[in-house]
């Protein structure tokens, strides 16, 4: 199979991991990839493009030539807790996990990665998010590996402590002082997606909708969701009622899935200003300005 790395996964693994890290993985994947698919029996017919920012999917047939995705993960991804993950949610709201290959990549129930809930309009598309982020929130398995939210929100608070720059500095000020209360009593312990946004859903055959690319991890509801409320935040920034579009889309998301309006908006703030700064440090300074407006309204 000839391979090319698509560059948005080359990009995120060197804002996310270094450029050191990056590229000793992306400079064995083409051979990896081949391997994988050798000793696993698979056929690929095309990488999904432009893909993830942690891995890399091939669409593949399997040997009774019935179709599937292969996920291929840095270790440093920990591809390991998502797989731990979708074994646990068993398809429950989530795409199948049908099997590990020895090289550790992940061989995953096929949706249909070019259409999300971000093609259906906005009121629609997060209706449906709702349904399907709920079926997810279950009990962790019995002697889990994954984080906390507590010790996850902990890493991210150090790097916006250590550098959060001018143009954010009140708003990481907040945001850090958001979690600080928030962390202070989680009422719940259950396992989250831990990126969820409507890109994470696709369609698929099995259900309608059905989320792909955990990031799990253990907490509270509100944290979960937190990712979804500013989904298409560039659309609320060019509106004129971005702002108060926003807080409505806080206390709808709240409601509707029975979760605390306050600490929805609290994780709301943090996660968004942490996203910023790490935006502002790759030097994507358009996105950052977006996510610090969005967080402003909070």
């Amino acid at each position: 199979m000839g391979f090319e790395p698509p560059q948005r996964l080359v990009r995120a693994l060197d804002e996310t991991y270094g450029e050191a890290v990056a590229a000793e993985w992306i400079g064995k994947l083409p051979e990896l990839a081949q391997d994988t698919l050798e000793h696993a029996g698979l056929v690929a017919e095309r990488v999904v493009a432009p893909g993830g920012r942690s891995s890399v999917v091939v669409l593949v047939r399997q040997a009774d030539d019935a179709p599937a995705a292969l996920k291929i993960a840095p270790p440093v991804a920990r591809p390991d807790l998502e797989r731990d993950a979708l074994a646990h949610w068993n398809g429950w709201g989530a795409a199948q996990l049908l099997g590990e290959t020895e090289e550790g990549g992940l061989l995953l129930e096929r949706l249909h990665p070019e259409v999300s809930l971000r093609s259906l309009p906005e009121a629609k598309s997060l209706l449906e998010a709702a349904g399907v982020v709920r079926k997810l929130w279950v009990e962790p398995p019995a002697g889990h590996g994954f984080e906390s939210v507590a010790e996850r929100t902990a890493r991210q608070a150090s790097a916006m402590e250590a550098a959060p720059g001018e143009a954010a500095g009140e708003l990481v000020a907040a945001a850090l002082a958001a979690r600080k209360e928030l962390i202070s009593l989680s009422p719940e312990t259950l396992l989250l997606h831990g990126c969820f946004r409507q890109g994470k859903v696709l369609v698929g055959d099995r259900a309608p909708w059905l989320a792909v690319g955990p990031e799990p991890l253990v907490g509270e509801r509100a944290y979960d969701l937190a990712r979804l409320v500013r989904d298409r935040v560039e659309d609320l920034v060019a509106s004129s009622a971005g702002a108060s579009a926003a807080r409505r889309r806080v206390n709808k998301l709240a409601d509707s899935l029975e979760v605390d309006r306050e600490r929805l908006r609290g994780w709301t703030l943090f996660r968004a200003v942490e996203s910023a700064t790490r935006a502002l440090a790759a030097g994507r300074r358009q996105d950052a300005e977006l996510l610090l407006e969005f967080a402003g309204w909070l």
